[in-house]
């Protein structure tokens, strides 16, 4: 009969012990790292702003939305006035819209960077660009992050807003990580000149929610917390910091390029080909022109739709000091598709709500006559 001895009885318990510790340990682990990825996806949820006081509906759109705004920083190089290049250092905003890591923020923020890293909450991940607008001062750039660590931010719609509706702005002004601010709509359909592009973006949401550098790319939300519009830029009295007038890029513009930023890394835009500028009061008394409004066809670009369609361009001689003058007037486009084009502007916009393959109806004045020229555009060269 075997016998056990009381050494073997003691190396039994000290054995029994250590695997039950063990044992123990790894299931409070595995508990630990389950919570903290439920934590990381699942959302806090927004009451009813209905039924749910000021505060409180501030207080749950800023738990359930910061941690799904990033803060972007963009090092690049730089050229100073007398031409030597310098390394620089830039940061704005972004907000998480996939579990894949793609982040929306704006072109400017994103711009000449030769290097990209985010922060999520506390921590830094390497990031790179996937697509640029830089006609509507966006971007998608995508983490290289867990998925877990993704909250993803809600697109909401910018149609049907309201002036005095209630907003807040979450982002990164001066470093200053994840930093709300509470505003109203101040004014709708506002056209802002976007000194990166030299466009006009239409229809942006004007706020007196407080933005500040840094804040750029960030959300503008509505009271459920779904994005409503993307900061992108501000009024100054010739400081650096807010007066109450902001602008953000209403979020329909962005739902409806994303996906193909993702797809193609750009945005089609339509062309007809031409390079064209609005007829100036000293043009049309010159030379003696008829009409006082339209845009002056300039260049004609061989390949292009204007060319096949026979638009004529001006001629412009250059002087020795590098100066131009107007020689002969060539076509000016009055309309397409009936629609008048007085300004770049006006140009530009009619074209963005075309194509490329689109035949349009340009109406020209040439030659004393008024004439309609089908043209077909084509796609716009990219230039950035």
């Amino acid at each position: 009969m075997y016998r056990v001895s009381g050494r073997q009885i003691v190396l039994l318990a000290v054995l029994t012990a250590v695997t039950t510790a063990l044992v123990l340990t790894m299931v409070q682990r595995a508990a630990v790292e389950r919570r903290t990825v439920s934590e990381a996806i699942e959302p806090t949820v927004i009451a009813d702003p209905s039924v749910a006081t000021e505060e409180q509906n501030n207080i749950q759109i800023y738990h359930a939305v910061s941690p799904g705004v990033v803060n972007v920083t963009n090092k690049g190089y730089a050229r100073n006035v007398f031409g030597g290049i310098y390394p620089s250092e830039g940061s704005g905003s972004g907000s998480v819209i996939d579990t894949d890591g793609h982040i929306l923020t704006n072109y400017h923020v994103i711009q000449n960077a030769r290097q990209l890293e985010v922060q999520i909450e506390n921590n830094k991940y390497p990031a790179t660009i996937v697509g640029t607008d830089r006609d509507d001062d966006l971007a998608i750039i995508k983490a290289e992050a867990p998925k877990n660590k993704f909250t993803v931010i809600k697109l909401g719609s910018s149609t049907g807003l309201e002036v005095g509706q209630k907003v807040l702005a979450i982002g990164n002004p001066f470093g200053l990580q994840r930093t709300m601010t509470r505003g109203i709509i101040s004014g709708l359909e506002r056209p802002i000149r976007d000194p990166v592009s030299r466009r006009t973006i239409e229809g942006a949401i004007q706020t007196d929610a407080s933005i500040n550098p840094g804040n750029s790319g960030g959300p503008l939300l509505n009271d459920r917390g779904e994005m409503i519009g993307i900061n992108t830029m501000i009024q100054t009295a010739g400081g650096q910091g807010s007066i109450g007038i902001g602008f953000a890029v209403p979020v329909d513009v962005a739902k409806k390029i994303i996906p193909t930023l993702i797809a193609r890394g750009y945005v089609p835009r339509p062309w007809l080909g031409v390079t064209a500028i609005p007829l100036s009061g000293n043009m049309v008394q010159f030379f003696g022109l008829p009409i006082t409004e339209g845009m002056l066809v300039g260049d004609v670009y061989r390949g292009a739709g204007g060319a096949a369609a026979g638009l004529r361009g001006a001629v412009i001689t250059e002087s020795f000091w590098g100066g131009a003058s107007l020689q002969q007037i060539g076509d000016i486009i009055v309309s397409i598709d009936g629609q008048p084009v007085r300004s770049t502007d006006e140009f530009e916009h009619v074209l963005d709500n075309k194509k490329p393959g689109d035949v349009v109806q340009v109406g020209i004045y040439r030659d004393g006559h008024k004439a309609a020229v089908p043209v077909r555009l084509t796609e716009h060269p990219r230039d950035e």
